[in-house]
């Protein structure tokens, strides 16, 4: 397994779409915390999540975030 850093962007009136595209859909990213930047402006948002691929990184998405998504392969590094 690979760790992906998953990033959406969308644009301010489509905030609601993003967030009802999880509702009746099975996914491991539903009900679990990460970071968005809707209440500042920015309209963007990033899941880190393992994978096998990055395909597999953007099925973990409803296919309406992950039409419009990057998946980037990441690994954690100590900055000296």
């Amino acid at each position: 397994m690979f760790r992906y850093l998953l990033h959406h962007r969308h644009e301010p009136q489509e905030c609601g779409v993003t967030f009802a595209a999880f509702k009746g859909r099975q996914s491991a990213l539903r009900r679990r915390p990460t970071l968005a930047s809707c209440e500042f402006g920015g309209h963007e948002i990033w899941w880190l999540v393992e994978a096998a691929s990055e395909q597999q990184a953007l099925e973990l998405l409803p296919f309406y975030l992950a039409e419009r998504a990057s998946a980037t392969r990441v690994s954690p590094v100590e900055i000296p």
